[in-house]
């Protein structure tokens, strides 16, 4: 008893001193991010310590089971490996088979007669591959395959269908938009016996984009008696870690207000979900009020909390507050992470302070911090926007020969830099380049490259751009949104 009587003080004085320790650090008010630039469209790196939550498994051994092949390690690795690339070719077969269905050809005859056993793995691939395939042309074609395997394979004997299953065909119909028929896949999952989980809620939630939606799913939720909110304390706090990566910030306050009035207490993830909502809306005395109530419910901030802070440090243009915060963490034992580091140049760089940027990049690989894609990409954009596209160029030839592939918003940011110095040539060069690399442009690259070539009157490149974007298959129902753009 004593003990713990002790550690819940050292809890609360920890607690208490990284208030005491922010508010010195803050000793002026931080002004909400008024920026809304088109050179912010990497992946946000405070967001990622929200993502990578889908809690289904790759595949479910109970229905991919492995026993019996083999006493010793080895062998059963081999066999295991056998089973991964029997399972892949036999996915490749279905997919075809699928793709030949139509009037003439009875594409579930054709099934039957491979003698397929079917697993919860050649399931997921053979789903994967369909929401892989989904482009705007053919989303009805691939809804009705992804559902007829689907009936297909919960058919067979030796197969029973998963939660995971069901996710995969749900996320089919999604991205399908066929709203409708997911929801009755939600009421057929509920029906067979499988709960609904984080996963099922977070399908859902994306496809709301209307607030009121949006509520509604989240009240259904909240009431269900079949919700498995696990690994999360409560059906709160995996509703609350949802909606934070969907951006749903004002619904998160609507949330945390029921979830107060049903008597549930906050922790350190409700916390940190509700801080990092009042920051993303600006409401930055209510983010200290927070804060404050933290340490007083004895709960001490984590790598999560400590990576928001670094943030409203860096956008507040504070260096010297976020370097002391940097050492406070390692003298309580949390070693600063590339995640952290990212997210505070981040800050700084949307502050405009570029040198407190590379300090603090220096400084992350003197502690021994391997820079990743994303942290490359912050710091390449921060240069970017500043105008320095000889850093940047130096910063992006690094991160090549140290072996980090530049992704599809490294090269949007590079392609930018370039038009906006009046390098055309060298834009163009690069879309081919993150092409031959095997990266493919999104929407944004190519009307980042379009707008820039029009606006310095070289129509013939943009148009250029556009047809082979358009050969190629890819967002051809948004060439309208390529303004002025007239189809040749």
């Amino acid at each position: 008893m004593n003990s713990i009587a002790l550690f819940g003080t050292r809890s609360v004085y920890k607690s208490c001193y990284i208030i005491v320790l922010w508010r010195k650090l803050c000793n002026s008010s931080f002004e909400r991010d008024k920026i809304d630039s088109e050179f912010y469209y990497w992946d946000d790196p405070l967001k990622r310590m929200w993502k990578d939550s889908d809690f289904d498994s790759v595949f479910d051994e109970n229905h991919d089971n492995f026993r019996g092949y083999g006493s010793s390690s080895e062998g059963r690795f081999s066999r295991r490996q056998g089973f991964f690339e029997s399972g892949r070719n036999d996915a490749r077969k279905i997919l075809e088979i699928l793709q030949q269905d139509g009037p003439g050809f009875d594409a579930k005859a054709a099934l039957g007669e491979m003698q397929i056993r079917v697993s919860g793995f050649l399931v997921r691939e053979v789903l994967v591959g369909i929401l892989k395939s989904i482009n705007y042309g053919n989303k009805t074609r691939c809804a009705k395959l992804g559902y007829k395997f689907f009936v297909w394979s919960g058919q067979q004997e030796t197969y029973r269908h998963t939660a995971n299953s069901y996710h995969l065909i749900m996320k089919i119909f999604a991205e399908c938009e066929e709203y409708k028929a997911m929801w009755r896949l939600v009421d057929e999952m509920i029906e067979n016996g499988f709960p609904t989980t984080a996963r099922t809620f977070n399908i859902l939630i994306c496809t709301c984009g209307e607030a009121g939606l949006a509520r509604n799913v989240v009240e259904r939720f909240i009431k269900s008696k079949t919700f498995n909110y696990r690994p999360f304390k409560h059906s709160y706090n995996a509703i609350l870690h949802t909606l934070i990566a969907v951006n749903q910030y004002k619904l998160i306050e609507w949330v945390y207000q029921q979830m107060l009035a049903e008597g549930f207490a906050p922790d350190t993830l409700t916390y940190n979900i509700l801080m990092f909502a009042k920051y993303r809306l600006g409401k930055l005395d209510q983010f200290h009020r927070l804060l404050d109530e933290m340490g007083r419910c004895g709960f001490s901030p984590d790598f999560h909390t400590y990576n928001i802070l670094l943030h409203v440090l860096g956008k507040g243009d504070k260096p010297l507050a976020a370097l002391n915060l940097l050492n406070h963490m390692k003298a309580v034992g949390l070693n600063p992470g590339v995640l952290h580091f990212t997210t505070l140049i981040d800050g700084l760089s949307r502050a405009g302070n570029l040198d407190a940027c590379k300090y603090f990049f220096d400084e992350m690989m003197k502690n021994g911090c391997v820079p990743d894609v994303v942290c490359y990409t912050v710091i390449i954009t921060g240069f970017i926007v500043a105008g320095e596209l000889e850093k940047a160029q130096e910063i992006f030839d690094e991160m090549i020969v140290k072996g980090q592939l530049p992704n599809v918003f490294t090269y949007n940011s590079m392609i930018r830099g370039y038009c906006m110095a009046g390098k055309f040539e060298e834009a163009c060069s690069m879309l081919k380049e993150m092409e031959a690399r095997g990266c493919n442009p999104n929407f944004v690259v190519y009307s980042t490259l379009v707008s820039h070539l029009r606006s310095a009157g070289r129509l013939s490149e943009a148009h250029e751009v556009i047809r082979n974007m358009v050969d190629k298959g890819q967002y051809v129902h948004l060439v309208p949104k390529i303004k002025r753009f007239r189809r040749c």
